[in-house]
């Protein structure tokens, strides 16, 4: 079995994003870039399936600049055993993902795609579901655990009321949760066999795929600073606070 697993290059989750002055979008100059942690966990994932000898290999995919590269290293260095990066320099947004990722589905017929179920830097949680409904394909999402047998797919799933599991039949499209698992560490010698993986270079136009964007940013805000807290000295001014400063009353 081959499982695809799509990974994305964003700001570290440890940096504190800021706005560009302009309002034009998020700095990104001299940022600590790494791999979406949630796709961290679709990567571990598939390398542990691949380890207990459900999956026979596991390729990792990246959509965007040339500087993917590193982060598709970093998922060899994990276990994939191969990587494909669709560079280019459009933005990219969930569609535009999706139809890249079924574009590469028809070339290298995987029996599994595990998607982080979203990405730290836009929170859309779209791709793997526009991606599962594009290949026709059965999904689960939020998976915080999954079995692999006789041609399907049991995941538990985290809902609003608790878990709930699901069976599915393969091909299909799986879009991790936190607690699936705990991704390893990339250990040294890891690091140094990753250089010497196979990493393919591919583009939309070689797809046949349009990735030009859908939607326009027009200008983005930093969240307004929160206010200090105040003691009040009975519930008159309490409402009186809600009514006249909150206004939520």
């Amino acid at each position: 079995m081959k499982i695809l697993v799509p990974v994305k290059r964003v700001i570290d989750y440890n940096v504190k994003v800021r706005v560009k002055s302009d309002g034009t979008g998020v700095d990104l100059a001299n940022v600590k870039m790494s791999m979406n942690p949630f796709d961290e966990i679709a990567v571990e994932e598939a390398v542990r399936l691949k380890e207990a000898g459900i999956a026979s290999e596991v390729v990792a995919v990246s959509c965007g600049l040339a500087a993917c590269q590193e982060t598709l290293r970093t998922a060899l260095a994990i276990g994939a055993d191969r990587a494909i990066l669709v560079e280019t320099d459009a933005e990219l947004q969930p569609l535009a993902v999706a139809k890249l990722m079924q574009a590469l589905a028809a070339k290298e017929s995987p029996q599994l795609v595990i998607f982080g179920k979203q990405a730290i830097d836009d929170d859309a949680n779209q791709t793997g579901q526009m991606f599962a409904a594009l290949m026709g394909w059965p999904q689960a999402t939020f998976a915080s655990k999954i079995a692999i047998a006789d041609g399907c797919a049991t995941v538990t799933r985290e809902v609003d009321g608790g878990l709930e599991t699901v069976e599915l039949k393969l091909p299909a499209a799986i879009t991790t949760d936190l607690r699936l698992n705990e991704p390893r560490y990339a250990t040294l010698p890891n690091i140094m066999k990753a250089k010497k993986k196979p990493l393919d270079t591919l583009t939309p136009a070689d797809l046949g795929v349009d990735v030009a964007p859908r939607l326009a940013t027009l200008k983005v805000v930093e969240p307004p600073k929160r206010a200090g807290g105040a003691k009040v000295a009975d519930v008159k001014e309490l409402v009186a606070k809600l009514k006249n400063e909150a206004k939520v009353i």
